[in-house]
């Protein structure tokens, strides 16, 4: 499975954040482009532990069997997942500037020798189970928007 530790991987998200522009539009969902690249940089600033989110109820029930289900191998996240309040995005901003904080977060991924996430919904997370949704969170988005 691909993951943000392996830095072939990290450096062809990278290049495929940098076609983002404000002319992409979504295949699915109701967020806009600068939505999807703020969401993805709060996204990735919990993965690497820089900000925490309490657990949801229903992760709480439902998480570690969901987190196995996603992780058992390369399929994509479905669209239309479901995300939690503090990650949805209302505003609009500069795009450009966004990318550049996400694409330095996605760079930190290679200097990280040990990380546990504590995810909203999946829970306790180890570092490999960790690489692997960085990846599949930021490939699903980078599908949203044609990247």
């Amino acid at each position: 499975m691909q993951t943000v530790f392996d830095n072939y991987t990290r450096n062809e998200l990278i290049r495929r954040i940098n076609t983002l522009s404000e002319s992409n539009t979504a295949q699915w969902g109701k967020m806009n482009v600068y939505q999807m690249i703020k969401h993805c940089r709060l996204w990735e600033e919990m993965a690497l532990g820089k900000t925490q989110y309490k657990r949801v109820l229903m992760g709480r029930i439902f998480g570690k069997m969901a987190m196995r289900s996603l992780l058992k191998d390369e399929q994509p996240i479905r669209r239309n997942s479901p995300t939690i309040p503090e990650l949805v995005i209302k505003e609009t901003g500069d795009v450009t500037d966004e990318k550049k904080k996400w694409i330095a977060l996605i760079e930190e991924y290679a200097h990280i020798s040990n990380i546990e996430l504590m995810h909203p919904f999946f829970g306790k997370m180890n570092m490999e189970q960790t690489g692997y949704l960085a990846y599949k969170h930021t490939d699903h988005h980078l599908r949203q928007f044609n990247a």
